[in-house]
Order: structure tokens, then C-alpha cells, then sequence
């Protein structure tokens, strides 16, 4: 099928993107890298009159680590992630992640901003988000704020951005030197969603866990942080014990529902693996 007619818009500034969602309402919607969109309208379940394209608005690229802080403009692409050394230097896990997503042609294309501001339950970065502690600028008529991805998703689709906001930035807190990561995936094919994910960060201090984040995708209608799973580690030496204690109170946490990539129990076994090898792997990383 190919989508209903619209009418095309290239703004070049912010500034002129939030006029024309103001100008359009409901009849308009921005579009980023449209791996998400696009397929939408083509099955005619997003009817727009009005698409507004941000490809052409330079504020919204970039990526600047400072003392502390990594900024992530909203049309960085997945590729981009990945290039970066920089990055990689700072916060391995995101290009861990990135190399994860879907394939090369879509990794070209696909922005980090797109990825998270949706609120599709199978993209890969709100979780890892969420373990990374981001928070997401938003710019509307009001003015700018920040959201923590921790809270930024009510349900599937659903988040915390207004229709009028446009999802500007991503701000994450660089992690300590010699924190252990993992992010781990099993899916059916190249380019398809998890059937689960998880990310986890481990902070490690004298043979003791100082703290732990553990984040899942696809295993409920949205990303999970797994506050439990966190705290099972922390105190902890990493031991075979605390690992399990934690891998239950994660699972404890997600509400994956049956579909093309299997029944409930299946979805749950999974899930169970790729959070205790995500754990395994992040604290002999942070050793």
C-alpha cells in the first residue's frame, strides 16, 4: 500500500518545526530518521494531512561530551553512534547497542531521537536509556524541559511529550571510569525486534558492587528499569547467588504478552538468559 496524500514541510530551525505543529494540530506529525512512521501510513494507520520533516534542522545534530555529561542531538543516526570514538570512549555500551539494531541501511538512516521518542515498546534504546539514567529535552510553545527516560513512558506509544513538543536532545550522565556494561539481544533474524533485550550497567569498588542499572525491551507494552534487579546487586560481590536474586526480581518486573516471536513462557525463559548473560557479562567487564 502506499500512504494517503499529504502535504511535505522541510523546516530548518526549531523554531519553525513547533510553528507548524501549532499551525497543523492533530493533521501533523514530525518525522526523524521514519522507520517507524513511514510503515504506519503506508498500512494507513497514521492518516496525516500535513508531514514535517526534520533532516534539515543542523540544532538537532551533534554529539558533545563534556565534563561529565554526553549531549545527543535528536538526528544523530545509529551509524553515527557507532563511529564515534569518542563515544565509545565514554559510554561503550551505546555503540554495543547501536551495532545491535537492525541492519546497516537502517542504521544509516535511523536517528537515536526517533528510536526513543515513539514509544514503540520493541526499539532497542528506551531501555538502554533508562539504564543510562538519560533524560529527554523536549522543546514546545512553553518552552524547553527535561524528562527522565525513567518516566518518559506511560504505555505503549504513549509518553510524556505533548503533540505540540519536539523531542530536541538526549542528555546522559557519563558513567564512571571502569563501570562494567552489557547490552544483550536474541531476535529471530537480522532486523527484527527483540524478543528481549536487557542493558546493564555495573558499578564496581574493592571486590563490591557500588551500584547496578538494569534495563529490558520487548518484555512489556514499555521499556522496564528494574529498580529490584539494581538493588539485588548492590552490596553484593557480584556472586552466583545476587546474580540469580537479581535475574528473578527483573523477571518479576516485565509482562511480556504472546505473539509472532512466541507464547508468554517462552517470551519469559528468554528473557531469563539474556538478563543473567547481560549481569554475567557487565560485572567481569567492570572486574
Amino acid at each position: 500500500m502506499i500512504p494517503s496524500g499529504f502535504e511535505y514541510h522541510r523546516p530548518t530551525d526549531i523554531a519553525s518545526a513547533l510553528n507548524l505543529l501549532q499551525t497543523h494540530g492533530d493533521e501533523a506529525r514530525v518525522i526523524a530518521g521514519g522507520h517507524s512512521l513511514i510503515p504506519m501510513m503506508k498500512l494507513r494507520m497514521a492518516d496525516l494531512d500535513h508531514l514535517i520533516d526534520l533532516q534539515g534542522i543542523a540544532e538537532l545534530r551533534g554529539i558533545e561530551i563534556g565534563d561529565g555529561t554526553i549531549a545527543l542531538g535528536a538526528m544523530v543516526t545509529q551509524s553515527e553512534l557507532i563511529d564515534s570514538d569518542a563515544l565509545a570512549n565514554a559510554a561503550p555500551i551505546l555503540r554495543e547497542a547501536a551495532l545491535q539494531i537492525a541492519d546497516p541501511q537502517v542504521r544509516y538512516v535511523g536517528t537515536i531521537g526517533g528510536n526513543v521518542a515513539n514509544g514503540d515498546p520493541g526499539n532497542d534504546m528506551p531501555g538502554l536509556m533508562q539504564c543510562l539514567n538519560a533524560r529527554f529535552e523536549l522543546q514546545g510553545p512553553n518552552g524547553t524541559r527535561q524528562v527522565a527516560a525513567r518516566d518518559f513512558y506511560e504505555a505503549a506509544y504513549f509518553t510524556a511529550r505533548s503533540d505540540e513538543e519536539i523531542l530536541t536532545r538526549i542528555v546522559i550522565p557519563v558513567p564512571a571510569a571502569g563501570t562494567g556494561y552489557a547490552y544483550e539481544k536474541q531476535k529471530r533474524k537480522i532486523g527484527d525486534y527483540a524478543t528481549a533485550a536487557a542493558a546493564v550497567l555495573v558499578g564496581l569498588e574493592g571486590g563490591q558492587i557500588t551500584e547496578a542499572a538494569v534495563a529490558m525491551t520487548n518484555l512489556s507494552d514499555t521499556p522496564v528499569y528494574s529498580a529490584a534487579a539494581g538493588a539485588a546487586l548492590v552490596g553484593t560481590s557480584g556472586d552466583d547467588a545476587a546474580r540469580a536474586t537479581a535475574v528473578a526480581a527483573a523477571l518479576g518486573d516485565i509482562d511480556p504478552s504472546e505473539d509472532m516471536r512466541g507464547p508468554v513462557e517462552f517470551k519469559k525463559h528468554v528473557a531469563g538468559v539474556i538478563i543473567r548473560r547481560a549481569i554475567d557479562r557487565a560485572i567481569e567487564r567492570a572486574a
